[in-house]
């Protein structure tokens, strides 16, 4: 596991992009015909999820 120590700023950028990909990758989700494709974007989606949560 891997400790990351961010600053107030660090910390607000971070969410703001993980909230940017995140709304980006469900409409990527969304338009995936591929069963694989989207299960692999799925997994994807739930670790930044978390990664998010965390912040």
């Amino acid at each position: 596991m891997i400790h990351l120590d961010l600053d107030d700023e660090e910390r607000a950028i971070l969410g703001e992009v993980l909230k940017s990909y995140l709304s980006d990758l469900s409409y990527e989700i969304a338009d995936t015909d591929m069963q694989d494709f989207r299960e692999m974007l799925k997994a994807k989606r739930a670790v930044l999820q978390k990664i998010q949560n965390a912040l």
